[in-house]
């Protein structure tokens, strides 16, 4: 094709600037706008209807929304999840450690943790764990009755769970560094410690951090399951109250409130740790 056809294409399409110079007319996606706003309409109606719905009787959803029984309640779960993280990932980072290791003993006891808490459902694992002193009714002299309460047991169930999902992220993490840094790190002569800590934790925190906020967020919401076993939680905190109220949406909406609250905190958290630690490695737009 000529530059002559080139250039009287635009000019009969009116796709030619003032100067003649023919232009890019951006294609009009008119399917993509129509469904933009079915889409914005529904969730419009969605949303309306939620707020003027009286059986949510938001007047009691703002009374009890921060009552102390209920800001208690958020409290523990809040302090909850941060133990069990903590030690979480301070055991999954033990095992993901032994499963690396060339020990093979190390290895086979680290695959079958992490397949064994891994198969067994969380409330299973909280009932066995609540029920334990039908197998061992006293350790060390004293009754497990008085030896594990409810909030430690809710701690020690947890925390052997999460550990088991951890020790995959901090492996998987782990194998996500070139093993070409490594070697290059060997080869300058840096010392074992000194190659994890400058050259393959920065870059496995990149693969670790967005797997280990959804954690975080899943084991936040997780803990609620701990109201069966009577952990005077969130949702346990909100159930005492409808079970003396029976106004049981509007505590339902209390906690679920302060569960959206604290996560969309954790999420922007998230966000920007995220970015720290690709910093680098982003890619110019």
């Amino acid at each position: 094709m000529s530059s002559d056809t080139l250039t009287q294409l635009p000019a009969a399409s009116g796709t030619s600037g003032p100067d003649g110079v023919p232009r890019i007319v951006p294609q009009r996606r008119y399917g993509q706008w129509a469904a933009a706003a079915v889409v914005l309409a529904l969730l419009a109606l969605a949303v309306t209807s939620v707020l003027r719905n009286e059986a949510f009787q938001w007047d009691v959803v703002a009374a009890y929304l921060t009552t102390d029984s209920v800001l208690r309640g958020l409290w523990l779960t809040l302090w909850l999840t941060a133990v069990v993280m903590a030690l979480g990932f301070a055991l999954g980072t033990l095992l993901a450690a032994a499963r690396l290791s060339a020990n093979p003993v190390l290895r086979g006891v680290s695959w079958g943790y992490v397949w064994l808490f891994r198969s067994i459902p969380i409330l299973v694992q909280l009932l066995l764990w609540f029920n334990i002193g039908a197998l061992y009714p006293t350790v060390l002299g004293v009754r497990t009755v008085d030896l594990l309460g409810p909030v430690t047991v809710a701690i020690i169930g947890l925390t052997l769970h999460e550990a088991a999902y951890a020790a995959e992220v901090v492996r998987g993490g782990i194998l996500s560094v070139d093993r070409g840094q490594i070697e290059a790190a060997q080869a300058l002569g840096l010392s074992r410690w000194r190659r994890w800590r400058r050259i393959v934790l920065p870059q496995a925190m990149r693969a670790i951090v967005p797997p280990a906020g959804n954690m975080l967020i899943g084991t936040l919401k997780g803990t609620s399951i701990v109201s069966v076993i009577a952990v005077n939680d969130l949702l346990f905190s909100v159930q005492l109250v409808y079970h003396r109220t029976y106004q049981v949406i509007p505590l339902l909406m209390v906690a679920t409130v302060w569960y959206t609250v604290v996560i969309s905190v954790l999420s922007v958290g998230q966000h920007y740790l995220e970015k720290r630690y690709a910093r680098g490695a982003e890619r110019t737009r």
